[in-house]
This record gives structure tokens, sequence and C-alpha cells, in this order.
């Protein structure tokens, strides 16, 4: 599969960080997740730029999409630069070297009835 498929830059304009959960860790911890498709015969490099409403933005984040692979990133497991602050809102900005396919999870599970929202991210290019 040579085609590449998606963007090369997606934004995701929405991102919060629930303080806490409601449930066993790591499974029903609450979360943000980029999950990013390559089905391109090529490495995805990607990198993460966060943007807050109150102070400068951070980043950039790297990780590699391996070819033909799939990555499920939870924005919590950011740490370098540094953590993604809870409770903060915030939109995440991400660039690829090759074309990718981004969607958008949030876990929110503050309640014993958990809530799942799932979008595609915006493709920008």
């Amino acid at each position: 599969m040579s085609d590449e498929i998606g963007s090369r830059t997606w934004a995701i304009a929405e991102g919060y960080i629930p303080g806490w959960s409601h449930g066993p860790e790591p499974a029903l911890e609450s979360h943000e997740t980029c999950c990013v498709l390559n089905a391109s015969d090529r490495d995805a490099e990607l990198e993460i730029m966060i943007f807050f409403e109150d102070r400068p933005a951070c980043g950039p984040y790297r990780l590699t999409v391996g070819a033909q692979r799939t990555f499920h990133l939870r924005f919590n497991d950011l740490r370098d630069p540094e953590p993604i602050p809870k409770e903060t809102p915030f939109a995440s900005l991400i660039r690829s070297s090759v074309r990718v396919v981004v969607q958008h999870t949030r876990l929110d599970s503050r309640q014993a009835a958990n809530a799942l929202m799932t979008t595609m991210a915006h493709p920008c290019d």
C-alpha cells in the first residue's frame, strides 16, 4: 500500500484531562487520546504542539508511528518536554512527515457512569 491517506497536519481544538477518575487505572483513568493511523509504507514522524488559554504553548512532543501501523497516544502520558497539566483546557496541533488519519477520544470517568466521546480531528491540509 504505497498510497498515503489522510493529512499531514491535524488540529484538535478541545482537550481536557480531568483531575481524578472513578475506577481502576490505567483502564478507567480519565484521559484524552490521539489515535493515529499510518497506512503508508513509510514511518510517520509526528510533532505535537499543545496550546493553552493563559500560558505559552508547549512542545513539540515527538513520536513515531510505524509504516502501516496505528498508535493510540494518551495525552496523559506525554512527559517530554513537560507533562500536560490536568484540569486545564488545551488544544493540540499534530504535524506528520507523511499523511495520516487522526481521531480524538476522551474517557471521562469522574462518575461511576463513564462517558466516552470520540470524533475525527480536523484535517488542516
